[in-house]
């Protein structure tokens, strides 16, 4: 393969993968826009956090958290969205000039999650008896 068309493979690549990723935020915006207009209490606390579609859009798959509950809600959610999705894509539709609107799949964000019981986890150790957050022995004055 000629190092001219390596490159253009190379950036179309780039160039996909850029295109997805300003659709993938431009759904997360719309959808995010949608969910401050219906009038559903148990959407309240939630925020989208991430869209990631398939190349071919036969799917785009929504992570949202909930600031409030824990995961069993968070899961439980996943049947509210459920309720709205029809809306929710509608919305896309009328919004992009995509050709067709991918199926929305939605899921809790167990990254952030994760994350924040990691976050969470360093707090709990360094609050406890003995654990300065410093490393290494301590010299004291009546020693020198």
């Amino acid at each position: 393969m000629s190092s001219r068309r390596r490159h253009v493979q190379s950036s179309g690549r780039t160039q996909a993968s850029q295109r997805s990723a300003r659709l993938n935020e431009l759904l997360r915006e719309i959808i995010a826009e949608e969910l401050n207009r219906i009038d559903d209490e148990r959407l309240d606390w939630v925020s989208i956090t991430h869209v990631r579609t398939d190349r071919s859009l036969d799917r785009a798959v929504v992570t949202f958290t909930a600031a409030l509950g824990d995961i069993e809600d968070e899961f439980a959610l996943v049947e509210v969205f459920e309720e709205h999705r029809k809306r929710l894509q509608s919305a896309i539709g009328r919004q992009t000039n995509l050709r067709r609107t991918p199926p929305l799949l939605f899921e809790p964000d167990l990254h952030l999650r994760n994350a924040s019981r990691i976050e969470d986890l360093i707090a709990e150790e360094k609050q406890r008896p003995g654990n300065s957050g410093e490393s290494g022995a301590e010299v004291s004055s009546e020693d020198e």
